[in-house]
């Protein structure tokens, strides 16, 4: 069986004067990435794919370089995009991101639409799957769109219950097999 982990980056450098796709991830990212890196269900990983958002290839590069291989580079990995808005606070974001998974089919606040970015993601895993598989796959991607991801995979309506907790700033994987797409495991912590 191939395994397929889908993993969210974890903590980044939040600067509102930076656009959101270019934050990397802070030191502690970086520290909780390499913390990963000792856990049994990394040793599996033959490929290594992430979106073009500097703190999913930050993420990408850690887990890649501890495996000797590249990564693949995958634009429609990218998360929801929330370009109207720009950076939000918190609580703002929060409520925005409550009202996106509860209203997938129409756009909030000009973000794109959840079932737009649920297919997006869908199709973005679709073709890295469809790529000669030699062992385990790592996705390293972003919450939001892997909660869509989540949905899909469960064959559930869209709905945010199925997004990472929220204990942690990031930094959480769910498994799949890639022949079946049966859901091997919710949301874990990557440095558990």
């Amino acid at each position: 069986m191939t395994i397929v982990h889908y993993i969210t980056h974890p903590d980044v450098v939040i600067d509102p004067a930076v656009p959101v796709q270019d934050w990397p991830l802070s030191d502690r990212g970086r520290a909780r990435m390499r913390a990963a890196l000792a856990a049994p269900w990394v040793a599996g990983i033959a490929a290594v794919h992430c979106s073009t958002e500097r703190k999913a290839i930050d993420g990408a590069d850690i887990l890649a370089g501890h495996l000797g291989c590249g990564f693949g580079l995958h634009p429609d990995l990218r998360e929801n995009d929330r370009s109207a808005t720009g950076f939000l606070p918190r609580a703002a974001f929060e409520a925005t991101a409550d009202l996106f998974f509860a209203h997938p089919t129409e756009s909030i606040r000009g973000w794109e639409r959840a079932i737009d970015a649920q297919a997006r993601v869908v199709a973005a895993v679709e073709r890295v799957l469809s790529l000669p598989l030699r062992g385990d796959v790592a996705i390293v991607a972003h919450g939001g769109v892997g909660a869509l991801l989540l949905c899909a995979l469960l064959g559930e309506p869209i709905s945010r219950r199925r997004d990472q907790p929220q204990t942690a700033a990031g930094g959480f994987r769910f498994a799949f097999d890639a022949a079946t797409s049966g859901v091997l495991h919710g949301w874990q912590r990557i440095d558990a």
